[in-house]
């Protein structure tokens, strides 16, 4: 399935909306999406991972190392039911939503307007986290 760009208009202000659809439950893909182990596996800027939780919450710290080898520490600053943000250096950064439905669920990735060029890497995401919750 191909992914969707638009800008929409949350709690947060208005962003950039990057989304996919996916067979898989929301229950499976808020695990991928979650566990801090999995995130080199479908984010394409994180290579390695050093968190406080292995799967986040509300105040979860830690950094990732990004493809340069350069580490960036991050925070989670919200972790609702099928939503999470967070800061990376400190930097309002992407957010993470699920939205479920009868056949399966959406993946949402929440970008701030200024980040339009991030798009390409979170197509790249959305795929493998389709591939990863297929598999669980």
């Amino acid at each position: 399935m191909q992914s969707e760009v638009r800008v929409e208009r949350g709690s947060d202000g208005r962003h950039i909306a990057v989304s996919r659809t996916t067979a898989a439950p929301p229950e499976r893909v808020w695990t991928v999406l979650t566990d801090t182990t999995a995130w080199p596996s479908w984010g394409p800027s994180v290579t390695d991972v050093e968190c406080s939780d292995r799967v986040i919450r509300v105040g979860s710290t830690g950094r990732v190392r990004t493809p340069l080898g350069v580490w960036v520490p991050f925070e989670i600053t919200t972790c609702d039911e099928f939503r999470w943000t967070w800061t990376v250096a400190r930097v309002p950064a992407t957010g993470h939503r699920v939205e479920g439905f009868e056949t399966g669920s959406r993946v949402v990735f929440e970008l701030p307007l200024l980040a339009a060029g991030y798009v390409p890497v979170c197509r790249r995401a959305l795929d493998a986290i389709d591939r990863l919750a297929a598999e669980e």
